[in-house]
């Protein structure tokens, strides 16, 4: 049987402070309880139930794509969670682990050392424990005389003595499953907080013979994530990881410390992120582009070469040699082809903006089809909401639209098409024409000079 998972998400999370469940409150664009289910497969784990229960109905669409769901009806300690997912691994055997939904710094890694340790001792239980200055709230790894695991001593049953153990319980585990499975009846609520603790399997495994082992894990992979303050450091740890393998790959930023990269970013090699920069969801960025400072892409991709200064863009396409900004605003199903450009304080919805066509500033351009080789003037906007529908623009190729320009769709604009500033378009505009429609402009002479009293 291959290996499995159990993962517990089923705490209110009272400290958050929130109406969200604690597992959704999320790291760089991704919930806390997907970064654990996501760790979990890439460790090797076949099988992860997820044991749900405040705000079930918000989490389990967020994990049930690749974990089965478990629900613990009501929150009577860790093992009484454990114990909700017995039914789903019925005959389950070999390592088992268990693992925490809210520490969304576990990596695959050590998920899969945990699992390889206990395989190798063949034990009845391996424990990732961690070494903290201040131990205050976990629970500690008390050892024997031969310096073995010998219990798990909660916060709250410390003595003074074992309140000064600063070697604490990670809240991850591997169990042998049949173990397991055989001690959670064992397990009962003598203790402050009246709850069943999964820690008491660690003295029933030792009373049936079986090895206790610990297994050491970097104090940062195991960071609960139980108020906002905890968010925060957690989101800052895993920002300096992501840079870190993006730099190391051959990405250049100015300062790191303002640079945040969602998990499923991608970025080729040679490209340079300034200051003050957000990428998030699949955005990809080509070799050879600028980004920042202040831009923020989600779902983007980006081509070679480009330069994206102060941009917002979601979910849009930019091919090679763009460039947009500042200030640029792109919304989704906007289209820059090659060598075009969004200028400054440039809006641009649902469009294709051709090779080489330039909307260079203070432009709104909204459901248009745009040629190559297309200028638009300074203040040009299309009118593309007629108060209840949403209506198309095209301009052909090479046509130069003049400044402060309205273009009331739906209108088409030919190839090769001179636009005077200042107009308003309200009808289609053949190819190689000169389109003019403003008023013709009235002088009267001396009605503006000064009467004398």
């Amino acid at each position: 049987m291959g290996l499995q998972a159990i993962i517990l998400a089923a705490g209110e999370g009272t400290r958050m402070k929130s109406a969200k469940p604690k597992v959704l409150h999320e790291v760089l664009g991704k919930p806390i309880v997907r970064w654990v289910v996501d760790a979990a497969h890439e460790a090797g784990v076949e099988d992860v139930v997820c044991v749900l229960g405040h705000g079930r109905e918000a989490v389990e669409p967020i994990v049930a794509g690749d974990a089965r769901v478990a629900v613990q009806v009501e929150q009577r300690g860790t093992a009484d969670a454990v114990a909700a997912a017995v039914p789903a691994l019925a005959g389950a055997t070999g390592s088992l682990l268990v693992l925490s939904g809210d520490c969304p710094l576990i990596t695959p890694q050590t998920i899969a050392a945990l699992a390889q340790a206990r395989d190798e001792a063949d034990a009845g239980v391996v424990v990732l424990t961690m070494k903290v200055d201040d131990p205050t709230g976990y629970g500690r790894i008390v050892r024997d005389a031969q310096g073995q695991v010998e219990r798990i001593v909660e916060q709250k049953d410390c003595t003074p003595e074992q309140a000064q153990i600063c070697e604490c319980n990670s809240g991850f585990y591997c169990f042998d499953a049949e173990l397991l499975f055989d001690a959670l009846g064992k397990v009962d609520t003598n203790n402050a907080q009246g709850e069943f603790y999964l820690t008491d399997v660690i003295e029933i495994a030792r009373k049936a013979g079986r090895a206790v082992v610990a297994y050491t894990a970097d104090a940062a992979e195991c960071l609960g994530v139980n108020t906002r303050v905890q968010l925060a450091a957690a989101t800052k740890i895993m920002q300096r990881r992501i840079n870190e393998r993006h730099m190391l790959a051959g990405v250049t930023m100015l300062d790191p410390d303002t640079v945040w990269i969602g998990p499923d970013v991608t970025i080729d090699p040679d490209v340079e992120i300034l200051p003050q920069v957000m990428l998030a969801g699949k955005t990809h960025i080509g070799t050879g582009t600028v980004v920042g400072p202040c831009s923020r892409l989600t779902d983007t991709t980006v081509g070679r070469n480009c330069t994206i200064d102060e941009t917002v863009a979601i979910e849009t396409t930019i091919d090679n040699d763009v460039d947009c900004g500042p200030r640029a605003y792109l919304r989704p199903q906007t289209h820059l082809c090659d060598g075009s450009k969004a200028g400054t304080h440039v809006e641009i919805k649902k469009s294709t903006i051709g090779k080489g066509s330039k909307v260079p500033h203070l432009s709104y351009i909204g459901d248009t089809t745009m040629g190559s080789g297309v200028n638009i003037g300074a203040g040009s906007i299309t009118c593309n909401y007629d108060g209840v529908k949403k209506w198309p623009t095209t301009i052909g190729d090479d046509s130069f639209v003049g400044s402060d320009t309205m273009m009331v769709a739906p209108v088409n604009l030919g190839a090769h098409v001179l636009v005077g500033a200042g107009s308003v378009i309200t009808q289609d505009v053949p190819d190689y024409a000169l389109a003019l429609g403003r008023a013709r402009q009235v002088v009267k002479p001396d009605r503006n000079r000064p009467v004398d009293d």
